[in-house]
């Protein structure tokens, strides 16, 4: 599952909620369907009914949803995709949760650790790549290397789990 919001709040009395989207642009969450929300018992399937931009937010009808009081039951929940549910990569391109958990590696073969996340900063993407094990000083090294292919991201294999980047282990 890949989650790309919240159930954040409600709208109106007719069970709409308000989501809070982590897509790009925001809006985008609305062409998914079904979501998965999860719930005490796990991932839920949940379609949805209807949605719309609504000033800065969304706001969405869920199918089961009829009522404000049975919306409310819903409150602070994820919501999630399926990974197959996403549009096909270009060559060079990557989502963001493909590149979550991989391995890094400098050009040297020296491990750097896993990607952790990822911060959108403007100019471009900046991965959070955290080690595996504690330093000398007891704490774990978190390194920001920006997303550049071709400058500091050398190479991506996601069948492999690897990333190869041209930095300096000790930066």
């Amino acid at each position: 599952m890949i989650v790309v919001g919240k159930v954040s709040g409600l709208f109106g009395v007719k069970g709409w909620h308000k989501i809070f989207s982590e897509t790009a642009p925001r809006d985008n969450i609305l062409s998914y369907s079904p979501w998965y929300l999860k719930t005490r018992d796990g991932w839920q399937e949940y379609k949805v009914a209807e949605g719309k931009a609504h000033g800065k937010g969304i706001i969405v009808r869920l199918e089961s949803c009829t009522d404000r009081d049975i919306a409310a039951l819903l409150l602070g929940y994820q919501v999630a995709i399926r990974h197959d549910q996403l549009a096909e990569t270009e060559e060079g391109e990557y989502y963001w949760s493909d590149l979550i958990g991989l391995r890094v590696e400098t050009t040297q073969g020296i491990a750097l650790g896993k990607v952790k996340n990822l911060m959108e900063t403007g100019a471009n993407d900046v991965l959070l790549v955290k080690a595996d094990t504690k330093g000398a000083d007891g704490n774990v090294q978190e390194r920001l290397i920006p997303f550049i292919p071709g400058q500091y991201v050398v190479t991506v294999d996601l069948e492999a789990g690897l990333m190869v980047v041209d930095w300096d282990p000790e930066f």
